[in-house]
């Protein structure tokens, strides 16, 4: 125990109280629970490397809160330990999820955005099982996190044994592979921690081979300015011409690393009825989601996770995968249709696509 920590209650039995703790992480839904100290000294060295290299694009917050990124006791004094949980979303759907790749006239959205979004849920539950912590385990101060402010959650999650950091920088559990998300919950209760996980990458490199623009440029270190996910989710201006032709069909996000990794033979099919498929967005083709106009494009993404990038950039993102698609009447006068849009980077990718079709 930290000698800085306060001590526990008198009278608390600690492996009785992380054994509870877990079996109430199960029932509200988590099929992963760790206990993670709060030292990230050596993460927070290799996050102001990444940082210092500019390999975080345009996500300008993740300069601004680097170090308190990796300083729980800061973002919230008084924390000494995190409880990080994992919660799957697999849809043991990677033959569908291959068919969509290879098929350019479909739309291939990352298997995490096409249900409700995760943030609510895991958010509410997180809520619940921390206050039930308090009350039936020890009193304790406490707050909970899903990517809603600066934390290092998969070092976190390591340390806390749910999973190594992959070499494409995804948490990988060997006994759940790597299609789960992850929440926190900040305590000031200096509980015993867990052993980390250890890695067993060994010397596959099939996630960095497989990576469609080559954004992993070495295990655990990944270009964002490259990625897939990035240029199509969070990046919000016009996507590099180089990496046009790279995304394909991807229109929102990409899975290709997580895909192709040997450890999500041991994915579990999540039974959340929040992460199923919604608006047929499994099969969906892209001229079909081109022609959706904002009101429409609203109101069938109300609850999830797509609402948020909005509805330029899903035209812009649609426009681009369009003109990876064969040449077809259907293709060119889909992009017409989006020919005179009020935003001038949809009618760049427009004409960009056009051009792909020799029709500009």
């Amino acid at each position: 125990m930290d000698p800085d920590s306060p001590p526990l209650p008198a009278g608390l039995d600690p492996a009785l109280a992380v054994q509870r703790i877990r079996a109430l992480a199960r029932a509200h839904g988590f099929q992963r629970c760790g206990i993670a100290g709060v030292d990230l000294a050596e993460d927070e060295a290799h996050l102001a490397d990444w940082l210092g290299q500019g390999l975080y694009g345009t996500m300008d917050w993740m300069a601004r809160h680097g170090t308190l990124r990796a300083r729980p006791a800061e973002l919230l004094p008084g924390t000494v330990r995190v409880i990080s949980l994992g919660m799957d979303y697999s849809h043991k759907d990677d033959t569908e999820a291959w068919a969509t790749l290879a098929d350019p006239g479909r739309a291939y959205v990352a298997r995490y955005a096409l249900g409700r979004d995760y943030h609510k849920l895991m958010r509410n539950r997180l809520q619940k099982l921390a206050a039930q912590i308090s009350d039936e385990v020890a009193p304790l101060g406490f707050r909970v996190f899903v990517d809603s402010a600066p934390v290092l959650e998969r070092a976190l999650g390591r340390d806390a044994g749910l999973g190594w950091i992959g070499k494409h920088t995804c948490l990988i559990d060997r006994h759940g592979g790597s299609w789960f998300f992850l929440g926190e919950i900040y305590i000031d209760l200096p509980l015993p921690i867990d052993k980390p996980a250890s890695a067993h990458c060994g010397t596959c490199t099939r996630c960095i081979e497989v990576c469609p623009t080559q954004a992993i440029i070495a295990p655990q270190r990944l270009d964002a300015r490259r990625c897939i996910s990035y240029l199509t989710i969070e990046h919000d201006g016009a996507i590099p011409e180089p990496m046009r032709a790279l995304i394909g069909n991807r229109i929102y996000g990409c899975d290709d690393c997580q895909l192709v990794c040997p450890w999500n033979k041991f994915a579990k099919r999540t039974d959340e009825a929040d992460f199923r498929a919604r608006n047929n967005l499994d099969r969906a083709r892209l001229d079909e989601l081109f022609s959706w106009d904002e009101a429409e494009f609203l109101q069938r993404t109300e609850g999830s996770p797509i609402r948020r990038s909005g509805h330029e950039r899903w035209l812009r993102n649609i426009a681009v995968a369009l003109g990876n698609a064969p040449t077809s009447p259907q293709v060119v006068e889909a992009l017409f249709t989006r020919s005179t849009h009020d935003s001038a980077l949809v009618r760049e990718h427009v004409q960009w696509a056009l051009g792909q079709h020799g029709a500009a």
